[in-house]
């Protein structure tokens, strides 16, 4: 049974369609308008991704769109937090796996946060272009999330280098995740990209010998 050919009586809320209930066809077809919205704004861009060709990508019509998002910008957010999730669990499980010593902490770390934006495309174009610039409240959303990933590598400093939560510390961390974006931004528009293994590398570096030197100033003695 369809949605359509439905009988019209005795309906009550909780009637099922195909072995779904309302709230599961619902899910479904907000996922697809999430996978439709990844592919088009991460390939042709947001600002040429209106909601009808979303939906045609989705196999939807637009009343289900806004069903589930208020705007086109709302969806733009779900799929740029989803990819943001992927990216933080790859992180942190790589974290977790990882021998608990300097080098292979901030290895996996690193390796895991590259290697999961590069693995898709249109993950990457969406996390670091798309998002930018799109309105001011998206912006601060977008921030708060580097700012979350410089908490990470603020937490590293005081894990390895003991080195104090100071105002020193955040310029370092938020440093290291802006230099981080931008190295990824020109990985992904790069028409031949940098190797991913000597990327790694040199961020690797520049984390480890970087944040070591946190705990003196500038001439001060080794």
């Amino acid at each position: 049974m369809t949605e359509t050919d439905a009988p019209s009586g005795n309906r009550t809320p909780s009637r099922r369609y195909g072995g779904r209930d309302k709230a599961s066809r619902s899910a479904e077809r907000r996922d697809a308008l999430l996978e439709a919205g990844l592919e088009l704004f991460g390939t042709i861009g947001y600002p040429a991704s209106s909601v009808k060709k979303i939906c045609d990508r989705a196999g939807l019509t637009e009343r289900y769109f806004y069903e589930s998002f208020t705007h086109r910008e709302a969806l733009l957010r779900a799929v740029y937090d989803g990819q943001i999730d992927q990216v933080r669990a790859a992180t942190l499980a790589a974290l977790a796996g990882a021998e608990p010593d300097l080098a292979p902490q901030a290895h996996a770390s690193v390796d895991a946060f590259v290697r999961t934006v590069a693995a898709d495309p249109r993950r990457a174009r969406v996390i670091f272009i798309e998002v930018v610039g799109v309105s001011a409240e998206l912006e601060v959303h977008r921030r708060a999330v580097m700012h979350e990933f410089a908490q990470l590598i603020a937490g590293f400093a005081d894990a390895y280098f003991h080195v104090p939560a100071t105002d020193r510390l955040a310029i370092a961390a938020m440093l290291f995740a802006g230099g981080m974006t931008e190295l990824m931004v020109d990985w992904t528009l790069a028409d031949a990209p940098l190797p991913l293994d000597e990327l790694i590398d040199v961020a690797v570096s520049i984390l480890i010998h970087g944040l070591g030197t946190l705990d003196r100033r500038p001439g001060e003695p080794v």
